[in-house]
């Protein structure tokens, strides 16, 4: 028969050992299992609560405070560092406890608020989100419920694109254009018309012609805004008493002068 490989009880720097040195130490605590572990003293709060199915909006703070400080003794005795949130809540535990152990006057009982209060609306709180990281962890995530998977098909990537004509490449071209016109914007600019810069024109003409037909004054070429901004000028010239209008008889031609062209 051959001889059976001895398997190592360990490695070190890659080096096989086959047995323990005689002269290994090994401390009595150098390994402990814990088998529940928290998060804070909210985390531990909850799980004293619901261990033994009490009524969290009607906690007894005499066993709950008995419980938690059992817990940070035994934290004390295994030689674990404590966080200051623990030794802060077990603080608050006690001051709630010795609140409620206060004598009340009966008149004044439904006037005090509970003790327990913000304690209790504390725990509510982290008891949603707790179960709401719970749900989040449920939902399937790829690569620890699920593998993504890639396949490539050359045969039927080959026969994925359709024959194409150029009737149709016409076709699809003269759609686009089609939309193009369809959603076509038209932007409207207004132009900026002065009444009185068209004052002062029609004062310059009448100055160097003493008088102008009515009709003369007006450029239908220029557009209907210039036409009504130019009549909109004669109007206020007329108010101002700069100009006079004239007319020798009905549907007779209207003549346009100065007030006081002499002067």
């Amino acid at each position: 028969m051959s001889e059976v490989a001895e398997i190592p009880v360990a490695r070190i720097h890659g080096e096989p050992l086959a047995a323990l040195p005689h002269d290994l130490y090994i401390p009595p605590d150098a390994l402990e299992v814990f088998l529940e572990t928290f998060e804070g003293p909210l985390d531990l709060l909850l799980y004293l609560i619901r261990r033994q199915s009490l009524d969290v909006l009607n906690i007894p703070m005499a066993e709950l405070t008995r419980q938690y400080m059992g817990y940070v003794e035994m934290m004390h005795a295994s030689q674990l560092e404590l966080a200051a949130e623990y030794l802060l809540m077990a603080a608050l535990l006690i001051e709630i406890k010795s609140r409620m152990l206060l004598p009340r006057r009966n008149e004044s009982i439904e006037d005090e608020a509970d003790p327990r209060a913000e304690l209790v609306r504390r725990l509510l709180e982290y008891e949603q989100m707790k179960l709401a990281a719970q749900r989040l962890d449920e939902l399937p995530v790829a690569g620890r419920d699920f593998a993504l998977v890639q396949v490539w098909l050359e045969q039927a990537a080959a026969k994925r694109l359709p024959e194409v004509s150029l009737d149709d490449l016409k076709q699809a071209w003269l759609g686009v254009l089609a939309r193009i016109k369809v959603n076509r914007h038209h932007k409207v600019s207004r132009e900026e018309l002065s009444v009185r810069e068209h004052m002062s024109r029609i004062l310059r003409r009448l100055k160097d012609e003493r008088y102008a037909e009515f009709a003369a004054l007006f450029d239908p070429a220029r557009g209907v805004s210039e036409l009504v901004v130019t009549f909109l000028a004669l109007l206020e010239l007329t108010r101002e008493c700069l100009v006079t209008f004239t007319q020798q008889e009905p549907f007779a031609l209207i003549y346009v002068k100065l007030r006081h062209a002499d002067a």
